[in-house]
């Protein structure tokens, strides 16, 4: 037994039944995880096995307890993020800081607050600055394991009969963080250091109550204040009723029975993710690749380095490897290089999102918990994007490119459910939400305000295999998002509602399309010093489709200054409240003043530019992408989308080959040997314009050995090189490279961030929270 000493040198109190250290008893429990291959060792589930009853009874107590602490406490946070969208959730950990089970809501935090847990452990909280009943510990540092700064986690100890039973995590989206930028996911810094404020799992309560130290000096380093503390107050009365019903399950069931299921409900959670694989997944490998865009050579991007001004693509290059035991790895291996923006992230980050794909696919129950992680192996390779290993990278915006990485994992294994026959758990992939609108400045009421609008919560989904992806109805890491009232949006911003409406044509077209975005028109009034910018993928898709299925509509921006809306509503004239239905027709600059300053373009990053009084900004969510053949979609569901707006009829004609009608009404009517005859028409429009792959690739090596390629290309290949012999030697030996090729970054100019010299800068304490691979 490991005797500990805090920094007084005195001996504090044992936390453990055992007398072992939390270190010590989380170490144990990794050996015998690792010896047998069971969590904990349970290779029997000895209580479920005994007591069946008692342990179901214990998990739907502690379940509904969760949830029910969950909807309560949301009601005392007054910012829409948490309260209209449940940007929040709660999570009971054992004393090891494994997850137990978990409430609804953004439960990619189950793996978050588990790692903040695991640091203190990790790291002798226990003797300083001490762990006791009462405490509160707050944290929202990205490399100890959070996702981004404005994630902010408030965790409790539970204790009974003076000894740690647990703990509990309660997680909410914040609107500002106080980084160089307004609103909770910035990108104007390139750094760490301008991503606002950082707490590193400190000790912010004693005896149940905040320490003044800490409410003073977090709300004086935000700008909205009083959501600030009301979210506060919503983590810890969630805490709290978690903590009050765990102490009334163990009076009632007894602590014995309640810790034996504590640490068996996870080798329980580990053995539901087998099964499911077994049943759903065909063993072998899938492998699959997304990117997305960073435009930051564009004017109207502003950033402290001339090394950051650059435009680059993020590659995420990912190998699923089903194996015939139910487990299954997942390599990132040939991933780009982090860089100077905020969309870096971490591999707790990274592998805890995945947690939220699966419980929509692979594990669609209640029993969510740090079970299925151990029957899962991931690699993120040091110095990617994934895993920078370097404490200046800047985390404030690292869903730009998670939720489009994600949405590659979403299609490879929806191969395998479709080779299962699983047809309904096909998902083309989830759409990357952006645009996210954001901002700050002095809003309606006088007070220094910022704003993240969380309508992105609802965008289309993918389509499946037997179905359309649905419109406007989820985001990819919060399948109960909602966009949230208009009317809530207005108290919280200065910023008027134009119009809300269904974005024609922004869904992937397929036998089954994906789901539709949808937009809305924002008119700034009633501020001061208001600026904002936009947080989006506009150059590339990283939403494709699957089995002939089209990807979503990429995005696009529009703002206009100098509007003269003013003096149009004065005089009566008409107003830009429609649908910017087809942009190439510019509708909204119709209904401007001749002085009107219009931006119109594919760059959706940009950092903060002034807006004021009557000016506009178009907030565009995306679309999901579509499944299968567009040939094939049925007769009359072409005729639906017309009618229903989600199509124009250009793209019907081209992409679907429809012939119709349109009587006076505007209403659509099919005609269906017609179109079955252009259909049958584009087919062998198809074949005649087709290239054998054998000849196409020819065409495309010769590029490749030209290094005919954008210099963004050639820069994110050349650090995937830099950083994996083994991604090179594969991409050789596919297109049949010459040995002497290379392509090294030193040649193209662009800058390497510390790879020139081998810079490590991970030179904090660290933690492993995640089961992961070194080769």
């Amino acid at each position: 037994m490991t005797i500990m000493k805090n920094a007084l040198g005195n001996t504090p109190g044992v936390l453990l039944a055992s007398g072992l250290t939390l270190n010590d008893h989380r170490n144990a429990i990794m050996e015998r995880t690792a010896k047998t291959g069971f969590y904990n060792g349970h290779e029997t589930l000895e209580f479920k096995d005994k007591d069946p009853i008692g342990y179901e009874r214990i998990f739907s107590k502690v379940r509904a307890g969760l949830v029910n602490s969950r909807e309560v406490a949301k009601k005392i946070a007054a910012s829409p993020i948490v309260e209209q969208e449940g940007e929040l959730c709660f999570t009971l950990y054992n004393a090891a800081g494994d997850c137990v089970a978990t409430s609804t809501g953004i439960i990619i935090h189950v793996g978050t607050m588990g790692a903040a847990i695991k640091y203190m452990i990790q790291n002798d909280w226990e003797s300083n600055p001490g762990i006791a009943d009462g405490d509160m510990f707050t944290n929202n540092d990205c490399q100890v394991g959070n996702v981004h700064p404005c994630d902010i986690a408030t965790i409790v100890p539970i204790f009974y009969d003076g000894l740690l039973r647990g703990w509990v995590g309660g997680m909410t989206h914040v609107i500002d963080t106080g980084a160089v930028g307004p609103g909770s996911m910035s990108n104007g810094q390139i750094q760490r250091f301008g991503d606002g404020i950082q707490i590193s799992c400190r000790k912010t309560g004693i005896n149940d109550t905040p320490l003044r130290d800490y409410l003073h000096e977090s709300q004086r380093n935000i700008r909205t204040t009083k959501y600030w503390i009301l979210d506060e107050k919503t983590r810890i009365a969630g805490c709290h009723m978690i903590r009050k019903m765990l102490t009334e399950v163990i009076e009632e069931e007894g602590v014995e029975a309640v810790e034996k299921f504590m640490y068996e409900v996870i080798e329980d959670g580990r053995r539901g993710l087998v099964k499911r694989i077994k049943a759903m997944c065909v063993p072998g490998t899938v492998k699959t690749v997304a990117f997305v865009d960073v435009p930051y050579s564009h004017p109207d991007v502003h950033v402290p380095s001339t090394f950051a001004k650059m435009d680059s693509i993020m590659h995420a290059p990912c190998e699923i490897t089903v194996k015939p035991n139910g487990t299954w790895r997942l390599d990132f291996e040939g991933c780009s290089r982090w860089g100077w923006h905020t969309y870096n992230t971490n591999p707790t980050a990274f592998t805890s999102g995945i947690w939220v794909m699966m419980t929509q696919s692979l594990v669609p129950t209640e029993r969510i918990n740090d079970g299925p992680r151990y029957a899962t192996e991931f690699r993120c390779p040091a110095g990617t994007w994934t895993n920078p290993k370097d404490r200046r990278t800047a985390h404030a915006d690292a869903w730009h490119f998670l939720v489009s990485s994600w949405s590659s994992l979403w299609r490879g294994i929806s191969r395998t459910y479709f080779a299962r026959g699983y047809l309904e758990e096909v998902n083309a992939g989830n759409s990357n939400p952006c645009n996210w609108l954001q901002g700050g400045g002095v809003n309606q009421d006088g007070e220094v305000h910022a704003v993240n609008s969380f309508e992105t919560a609802a965008c289309g989904t993918g389509a499946c295999a037997m179905k359309d992806g649905l419109n406007h109805a989820a985001a990819i890491w919060n399948p109960e998002g909602d966009m949230g009232d208009i009317e809530i949006w207005e108290l919280a911003e200065p910023l008027l509602y134009m119009g809300r409406r269904i974005k024609t044509n922004t869904g992937g077209y397929g036998k089954y399309r994906g789901g539709l975005g949808y937009e809305t028109l924002r008119m700034v009034w009633n501020s001061a010093d208001w600026t904002m910018f936009f947080m989006g993928n506009g150059y590339m898709n990283s939403d494709w489709g699957m089995m002939g299925g089209y990807p979503s509509a990429t995005g696009y921006r529009f703002e206009a200054h100098n509007t003269g809306l003013k003096e149009r509503i004065a005089e009566g004239k008409s107003l830009p409240l429609g649908q910017d239905r087809d942009p190439s027709l510019c509708e909204y600059e119709k209904h401007l003043g001749p002085d009107a300053i219009v931006k119109r373009d594919k760059q959706c990053i940009t950092t903060e530019d002034m807006f004021d009084n009557g000016d506009l900004y178009l907030n565009y969510l995306r679309g999901g992408p579509g499944f299968g053949d567009p040939l094939d979609r049925e007769i009359a569901d072409i005729q639906e989308d017309l009618n229903q707006n989600f199509l124009m009829e250009e793209f019907a004609v081209k992409i679907y080959g429809a012939v119709f009608t349109k009587d006076e009404e505007g209403v659509y009517t099919m005609d269906a040997a017609k179109t079955r005859a252009r259909q049958a028409e584009i087919r062998k429009e198809r074949i005649g314009r087709g290239v054998p792959v054998r000849e196409w690739m020819e065409t495309e090596r010769a590029k490749i050995i030209d290094k005919d390629a954008s210099l963004a290309v050639q820069q994110m290949f050349a650090s995937s090189f830099y950083l994996s012999a083994k991604f090179l030697a594969e991409f050789k030996e596919f297109w049949d490279l010459p040995a002497d090729w290379e392509l090294p970054e030193e040649e193209l100019g662009t800058p390497m961030y510390g790879a020139r010299h081998n810079i490590d800068i991970g030179d904090l304490p660290d933690v492993h929270p995640v089961i992961m691979v070194e080769e």
